[in-house]
């Protein structure tokens, strides 16, 4: 019980807003949140879109029971909270009602105007998608239209993360596997996302929430061991900043100071990044300094490194350098009291405000009008340029799982950032490590395409040079320059230089290699005996586009000319889809009558297989092997006319052979292996059960007589009896009964082997 108090104390510190039940009570409370930062707007029609919000959700429920209006109006609470626009928060509350009311895009253009229905439309989700069921797939297609919608209008993403900090807030309703999927998905999409527009408010719930449900092992523990000494920590953080403070007062700056324990997931990546535990983190709290301009800001800084040892290495200047979402502040890591370690962050309070609020910051200005909306779109846009970069591989990136990677590890923020400068003094964020071919790739793709070389402070520098902080770049070009190596893709960093590079590839050589694709998928069929003309069929193409995510049949081509993509799998699936349509409708009865019609000297061969099988019967029937006895070259067979399924192949001792009753035994008819040669290169899969008295290293020493006659194993499943008996079930492929005699052998000779058993089931 005291550990549920300590929990529960202890996350409240990261809920922003209270769990509320009544629809009547979250409007008072959003209109008083939009009251406090614009107390002169016009509510009405923010009234109006929760009357009408609230009519078209009438009847709906959550998956906690209450009603659904409850939702759309906390998403509106965060967005006021936000200090944003009445446009936004009237989007916020009719986010849903266009994909799940009767409610129409064309109805809220005439209610509210077509500002209101752009964002709307903007958050809605993809409806029904022609799509396969791939998540993937379905995710792709779902950012790609929120990436539009953001280009057109920043404020889609501000409603989208204001709705998907609510669903986080309220996971606990959902089933165990979708929590998972929703937080993985919120931890490589949304809190990134809210890192690079610079909101962190947001992104640090979106990430504390995210581990809460991914890890719980890990978050509660966190929690439990930060409640555990938090009177402690407590009293330290009193102790630095009436320190601070006092000294900053006898300085004679104006400021504002406080201190903060840092957020669970940034002390849970800070022990996974220094495989550290929690007592060997000292840093777990911050001081926060604001100040009224960036003067003071500076003059601060040096008044705490006269009061505090600084530690070397440890201090940034965000202020001069700011980082790609605009996050200014300076940063000093110090020597506390005692020998601890602890964090100072300065900043004004207009910083404060961008660090916290983000894009978001500006966005109440919006109706001002003049030189300063002028300037908040300015400082808007150059947040924006990654923006811009995601659009252009949309463009270029017909694979959806192509695009999924580049996105997430574009969005991956764990890692450093450097600073460098162009030539001309421009200054230039790149990720930690980075080479001179980032750099060129970052001024433009055809500064990196002609590349031959670099300078770095004047001296010349190999292309695997890793770029430091203040750095000066010059990249040397020519025009003779074939254009990027390969080798490239293993030293760039960055990924939109990796990706420029790629497109680079998949354009110059797209035709060659759409040719190639051809060719090999020629082969491939010639191969296995496959009809090319047969399978290439417009709606099978289409069914493997889905499959694979590409938007056209070259891009196919032109992924297995390259080796994206390996013809095999194609084929099969286009293969399947012919079958599909194409399957023979040969009834029971008639193979039987046949049989019984054919003479007994009579055989059909089949091409089930090199080693292929001979049965009585009528041409052009389908066989397969049984996967109970699952039969090899040299096993004793008979054959069995299933039901709609055509011949089955069993061997004679299969229990389920042994065991028919005689009106099934009507329906076997004689089978045996033709032609089988060991040196076919045919395989056939196959099963044995050993028995054996447990020990360690017994699958260690299982799997290398596999390993060493290159025998690759299908499956493996072990289990234990309580006297300590293990049943190992090995599935793999052999050639025929004499490869497996050699094996099972073999095995016999293993210390603690009991017996061996072909698996029949």
């Amino acid at each position: 019980m005291e550990k549920v108090t300590k929990v529960n104390e202890t996350e409240k510190e990261i809920k922003r807003m209270a769990d509320f039940t009544s629809p009547e009570d979250l409007y008072q409370e959003l209109i008083a949140a939009v009251k406090k930062y614009h107390p002169s707007s016009d509510n009405s029609m923010i009234e109006k879109a929760y009357h009408i919000a609230k009519e078209a959700h009438e009847g709906q429920v959550r998956k906690s029971g209450e009603p659904y209006i409850i939702h759309p109006l906390c998403v509106a609470i965060i967005l006021a909270d936000l200090e944003l626009d009445k446009e936004t928060i009237v989007a916020g509350i009719l986010h849903d009602v266009v994909e799940d009311t009767v409610m129409s895009n064309e109805e809220i253009r005439r209610e509210f105007g077509s500002e209101v229905e752009l964002l709307v439309d903007g958050v809605t989700k993809l409806g029904q998608l022609s799509y396969s069921h791939d998540k993937v797939d379905e995710q792709a297609e779902n950012l790609r239209k929120m990436f539009l919608a953001m280009a057109k209008d920043i404020r889609v993403i501000l409603i989208k993360l204001a709705d998907r900090l609510h669903n986080m807030r309220t996971l606990q309703y959902m089933k165990p596997e979708k929590q998972k999927e929703k937080a993985r998905e919120t931890m490589d999409i949304y809190a990134p996302l809210a890192q690079r527009l610079g909101i962190s408010k947001v992104k640090i719930e979106l990430d504390d929430l995210s581990l809460k449900y991914l890890q719980p092992d890990v978050y509660y523990s966190l929690v439990e061991q930060i409640s555990d000494k938090k009177s402690t920590r407590e009293k330290f953080i009193q102790q630095i900043v009436a320190e601070v403070r006092e000294h900053i007062d006898n300085a004679g700056i104006k400021a504002r100071v406080d201190g903060r324990v840092k957020h669970f997931f940034s002390i849970y990546k800070k022990m996974v990044n220094q495989d550290k535990t929690l007592d060997q983190i000292y840093d777990l709290f911050a001081v926060r300094i604001l100040v009224d301009n960036v003067q003071d800001c500076y003059a601060a800084l040096g008044s705490i490194h006269e009061m505090y040892k600084p530690i070397p290495g440890r201090f940034k200047d965000y202020i001069a350098m700011p980082k790609p979402n605009m996050y200014q502040s300076l940063h000093t890591t110090l020597i506390g009291p005692n020998g601890t370690p602890f964090e100072i962050q300065i900043r004004t309070y207009e910083m404060h405000k961008t660090a916290e609020y983000g894009i978001a910051a500006h966005w109440k200005y919006k109706e001002s009008g003049g030189s300063k909306e002028r300037n908040v779109e300015n400082r808007a846009e150059a947040k924006l340029t990654w923006l811009r970069q995601i659009l252009e591989w949309q463009k270029d990136e017909s694979d959806n799982k192509e695009f999924m990677s580049l996105l997430k590890s574009d969005l991956d923020l764990f890692s450093e950032s450097v600073y460098c400068f162009t030539p001309t003094g421009d200054v230039k964020n790149l990720p930690n490590g980075s080479t001179p071919i980032d750099f060129a790739y970052s001024i433009h793709s055809a500064v990196g395409n002609k590349m031959i070389g670099a300078r770095v402070n004047g001296k010349l520098v190999p292309i695997d040079y890793r770029i430091q902080n203040g750095d000066r770049i010059e990249v040397l070009t020519s025009q003779n320059s074939k254009g990027p190596s390969r080798d490239w893709l293993s030293i760039v960093k960055s990924t939109q230089a990796r990706n420029k590079i790629n497109q680079w590839f998949k354009s110059e050589f797209k035709q060659s290699n759409i040719l190639k694709g051809k060719d090999v998928i020629s082969q491939y069929c010639k191969m296995k005996s496959i009809n090319h003309v047969d399978i290439m069929k417009p709606e099978y193409q289409e069914k493997v586009m889905r499959k694979y995510g590409f938007r056209d049949w070259e891009s196919v081509l032109a992924a297995i000319g390259h080796g994206g993509l390996r013809e095999g799998q194609v084929v099969n699936r286009l293969l399947e889809e012919f079958e599909k349509v194409n399957k023979k409708n040969i009834t029971d009865d008639k193979v039987l009558e046949n049989i019984i019609e054919t003479g007994k000297d009579q055989k059909m061969k089949l091409t089930r297989s090199k080693g292929g099988i001979v049965v009585k019967g009528i041409d052009d029937v389908a066989v397969r092997f049984s996967r109970c006895c699952n039969p090899v070259p040299g096993d004793e067979i008979v054959g069995f006319v299933t039901r709609g399924r055509g011949v089955s192949i069993h061997r004679t001792d299969c229990v389920n052979v042994v065991n028919m009753n005689e009106t099934e035994r009507m329906r076997m008819i004689e089978a045996e292996w033709q032609g089988f040669a060991a040196g076919s290169g045919e395989k056939y899969a196959t099963e044995i059960t050993i028995y054996a008295n447990n020990r360690t290293g017994l699958l260690v020493d299982l799997s290398r007589i596999f390993t060493e006659r290159n025998i690759d194993l299908t499956g493996i499943n072990s289990r234990l009896s309580k006297q300590g008996t293990a049943t190992i079930s090995v599935s793999f492929e052999i050639s025929g009964t004499e490869e497996l005699n050699r094996i099972i052998e073999k095995i016999r000779q293993v210390d603690s082997i009991i017996d061996i058993e072909r698996a029949v089931t």
